[in-house]
């Protein structure tokens, strides 16, 4: 029903009162329905010990072999599924819903952190380092890093039990800490589990395959193999990558000032001086536009912080104020 078509009917009809639909509607007489014999017939092959393991298109063929015509294979499903016959068979798993999309929303510093590994060269060929980075995502901080030799569940485990005594996380807090990463091994491992149980903080896991549901983890790495001082050649030990990795951190958190928060640094902001700084600017810039008012058409530049962040924001919120920032820059 259309909704002109909707309207005109409440206009019609108002004045009964009972809200029912009076339209009569369209009568089809189908000459070549079935017979509730012909159903129940149908219905009965379909349970015999022979078919009760074949499809429809395999019972119809069968009995076109001898001789037999009862139903179309679309009428044999037709009769299956109002019967309530028609499931999956075999020992194949059945197809599962998609897992739901994880959305997260960080309103201030350690609320949603990100981690991730990333592989880092060294001079022999096919041995890698791991780097994990645990990156705070409302300010951009890297709030813990580590370089080890291996790939290991309890590795992870303790950077973020180091992270958290840092950052003060207590299990008694009123709104617990959110801990985002992708499906690989060492994020599902049952030691990094019982660990972030022990710490009060709760796991949310990236869609497999969807490399946008941890968006700033993969932001960040980009932000470490493509900085202009990144080794061209292998690391020559875990030592040699530990030094880079630990002045590569000091630069991100304390001098870079990163494009997704207002061109400040995310220690700024995750110690709350951004505000301040983000007024300063908006003073400055007021101050200018009064000196030359014919040299801004408009109002001045927003300096005003994001206030919140997400990880894949609900659809209400897909047309950003200048107070809400939803993707990594």
């Amino acid at each position: 029903m259309g909704l002109t078509t909707l309207q005109r009917w409440r206009r019609q009809f108002a004045g009964d009162g009972d809200g029912v639909d009076h339209r009569k509607g369209s009568f089809r007489h189908v000459a070549h329905r079935l017979s509730e014999e012909e159903r129940q017939r149908i219905l009965l092959t379909c349970n015999e010990p022979e078919f009760a393991a074949l499809p429809p298109g395999q019972i119809v063929p069968v009995l076109a072999d001898r001789g037999l015509y009862i139903g179309s294979e679309r009428s044999f499903y037709r009769v299956l599924h109002a019967h309530g016959q028609v499931h999956r068979r075999g020992r194949a798993r059945p197809p599962q819903d998609p897992r739901p999309v994880p959305r997260l929303k960080a309103a201030g510093p350690n609320e949603v952190w990100s981690w991730d590994i990333s592989y880092l060269p060294t001079t022999v060929r096919g041995i890698w380092l791991y780097l994990y980075l645990v990156i705070d995502v409302w300010s951009r901080k890297v709030v813990a890093w580590d370089v080890a030799e291996r790939e290991d569940p309890a590795i992870a485990a303790d950077l973020v039990s180091r992270a958290c005594l840092r950052e003060k996380i207590s299990k008694r807090r009123r709104q617990p800490l959110i801990l985002h990463a992708d499906n690989g091994n060492a994020m599902r491992a049952a030691t990094l589990e019982s660990r972030l149980e022990e710490l009060g903080v709760l796991r949310s896991f990236s869609r497999p395959r969807v490399s946008n549901d941890n968006p700033y983890s993969e932001s960040l790495f980009r932000t470490v193999k493509y900085r202009p001082d990144y080794p061209r050649r292998p690391f020559a030990s875990k030592d040699e990558a530990c030094q880079w990795v630990a002045s590569f951190a000091d630069w991100y958190n304390h001098r870079h000032r990163h494009s997704g928060i207002k061109f400040v640094t995310p220690h700024q902001r995750h110690s709350g001086q951004a505000v301040e700084i983000c007024r300063h600017r908006a003073v400055v810039y007021e101050q200018a536009r009064k000196r030359n008012p014919r040299r801004w058409s408009r109002s001045t530049r927003c300096w005003r912080q994001p206030e919140v962040v997400w990880i894949n924001p609900p659809l209400t919120e897909l047309d950003p104020s200048p107070a809400t920032l939803w993707m990594a820059v």
